[in-house]
């Protein structure tokens, strides 16, 4: 059978950044009616690789081809005239303006000098209903769940006429469900002839659409191949340079008391919710998209308005109206979305891990540097994250470690009682492994964690228990005996 035509060539493309050779000589033909799965750990040159065929920063070295024409750089405009776009793993979206006008800023849409409101939100309605997604597409942004905001991304790239299209970490907010939607969209992709390049950590995914993929390591290229060329161990064997498990660690430590208790929390998109988590436990969160799961976290935590409930740390009711009150009560929350809500993405990683003890580490209103840099060393060393020196600017890092600095900052803040909300997003299969350990580590030494995680994998094999939600209301709960992705699923769709 006869290989498809390349349509995007890159020819040894190196990238040097202080401290850091981010590509070295790599090259990598990308076919028309392919889909190619690019994987790499965090840190690996994934990202500066998109920068490079998306014009966001050129080479020092190498040439890029284009349907058989040289450049030697791209530049934002230059890739969007040839059809290139990027869905990033972080959202650009334009926040406070409707989900049409998102798809189609910068474009004229009708013949009237103004928007012709009522074509745009046909034309929106037309790209959505290809996607098989269900959205309003007046909705204002900003009021959007993280997963539908990944969809509007989407469906800003496929409003464009384009012929190569890079997704990076699509699924990673996504449920099972959600993420097959995707897929499909995918799929259909690769049927039209579009050259789809796929960046994911979940792995099973690769093998279900993929048909080449290439793995990066350290700024190199390590192999490219066939789909049928690679399974999981030796795929990981090759991201990381070693056999690594890619099993959940096992836990043989005692759960103990009860140490934090919700009864009845109500809220605009919560319905009368408790639960109980205790210390040295995991606890997940399981549902669909919109089921809750977040929105009941936020409201716990004061984030979001609160209408009722009552809240227990240790046996004694608390009062939590605002975040600042939970992070007196020793209680942390690693959000969904980390660039809006968990870092300071322009300070450094030595300031952003001290900012829940800073309090802590001052005296009259002054820092005390040499501790805040001792903490923050302590808690990047243990955590293995990846940069120059905590000094190094958090925007600048890879998604993996942007999400360690986020953790070691609950870590430095010696929480009885950590949520997390996605914690492996975005994360590579190295990383992942770290924090399930992290994670275990933390529950055996009496932390109480409550765990949202869309991966059922990963819920299964981390949690104790998981209680199920179902439009805001508490479905179900089951022990880690009953453990079935059929049960959950049934209880997340509400048919239990």
């Amino acid at each position: 059978m006869a290989e498809h035509k390349v349509v995007l060539s890159l020819k040894n493309i190196s990238k040097h950044y202080p401290g850091v050779q981010a590509l070295d000589n790599v090259s990598i033909d990308f076919r028309e009616g392919e889909v190619h799965c690019l994987v790499g750990e965090n840190g690996a040159g994934k990202s500066t690789l998109i920068k490079m065929i998306s014009g966001a920063d050129q080479p020092d070295s190498g040439i890029i081809e284009f349907n058989g024409k040289m450049y030697n750089a791209m530049t934002p405009k230059l890739s969007q005239e040839l059809g290139i776009d990027v869905v990033y793993q972080e959202f650009n979206l334009a926040e406070d303006l409707s989900v049409a006008e998102n798809l189609y800023i910068g474009q004229k849409i009708g013949d009237q000098k103004l928007f012709d409101l009522k074509e745009l939100k046909a034309r929106a309605d037309k790209v959505f209903e290809e996607m098989e997604v269900d959205i309003d597409t007046t909705e204002i942004v900003r009021y959007l769940s993280v997963s539908y905001m990944q969809f509007v991304e989407i469906a800003k790239a496929l409003s464009k006429n384009i012929k190569v299209l890079i997704l990076d970490e699509p699924t990673a907010p996504l449920t099972e469900d959600e993420v097959q939607k995707l897929l499909n969209i995918v799929r259909k992709l690769k049927q039209q002839n579009y050259v789809v390049i796929y960046i994911s950590h979940r792995l099973p995914e690769l093998f279900e659409i993929g048909d080449r993929i290439t793995v990066l390591r350290d700024g190199k290229l390590i192999t490219t191949g066939t789909i049928d060329q690679f399974n999981t161990p030796k795929l990981i064997k090759n991201m990381v340079g070693r056999e690594m498990s890619y099993d959940y660690p096992k836990r043989q430590h005692e759960i103990g008391d009860i140490v934090f208790e919700a009864k009845h929390i109500l809220s605009e998109k919560v319905h009368d919710i408790s639960f109980s988590v205790r210390r040295g436990e995991i606890l997940g969160i399981g549902g669909l998209v919109g089921a809750g799961r977040t929105e009941l976290l936020r409201a716990i935590y004061g984030a979001d308005l609160r209408y009722e409930g009552e809240i227990y740390l240790e046996g004694k009711k608390v009062k939590i109206d605002k975040p600042s009150d939970a992070v007196k009560l020793k209680i942390g929350f690693i959000t969904e979305d980390r660039k809006r809500e968990g870092l300071l993405l322009e300070d450094t990683i030595c300031h952003n891990i001290s900012l829940p003890i800073l309090k802590k580490i001052s005296k009259n209103g002054v820092v005390n540097k040499h501790e805040e840099k001792l903490i923050a060393e302590k808690e990047s060393d243990e955590l293995n994250i990846k940069a120059p020196s905590i000094e190094t600017v958090a925007g600048s890092l890879s998604g993996g470690n942007q999400q360690k600095v986020v953790i070691a900052k609950w870590l430095a803040a010696n929480c009885k009682v950590l949520f997390m909300d996605e914690p492996t997003r975005g994360v590579d299969v190295g990383a992942k492994q770290e924090i399930y350990k992290l994670l275990n580590y933390l529950a055996s030494s009496g932390l109480a964690i409550v765990m949202i995680s869309s991966e059922m994998e990963e819920l299964m094999g981390m949690a104790e228990r998981i209680i199920v939600l179902h439009e805001g209301k508490m479905a179900g709960e089951v022990q880690r005996r009953e453990f079935s992705q059929e049960k959950i699923m049934q209880y997340s769709s509400g048919i239990m």
